[in-house]
């Protein structure tokens, strides 16, 4: 019987960040780039950053491959332990900062 091979995943997460949060925005997103390079089955991690329309605003993107679904369920459930474990609230943290996001999870087409 031929063993199954796993569909990868992506985590494509887009934020539209303000000028002024943009330093503290992007190190909380690269210890979470930490966090995740840590965990099996993540291929790849990646975060874009792109001026936006506004001069006072930038678009940061993070693209994650997971090899599979449990892989990447498996990182949510980490990092979510890890934010309670410092008291950390992400949306409270992005709606102080005045960041907007765009999260989902994609397939291969």
């Amino acid at each position: 019987m031929p063993s199954q091979v796993a569909t990868p995943v992506f985590r494509v997460d887009k934020f539209a960040v303000p000028a002024a949060a943009l330093s503290a925005f992007l190190a909380r997103v690269k210890w979470v780039d930490r966090v995740l390079a840590e965990m099996p089955g993540c291929r790849q991690n990646l975060v874009l950053t792109q001026a936006g329309e506004a001069s006072s605003e930038f678009n940061v993107t993070t693209i994650v491959e997971w090899e599979s679904a449990e892989a990447m369920s498996a990182a949510k459930a980490r990092v979510r332990w890890r934010y309670a474990e410092e008291g950390f609230d992400p949306a409270a943290f992005m709606r102080r900062v005045g960041v907007r996001a765009d999260l989902g999870e994609y397939g291969p087409a």
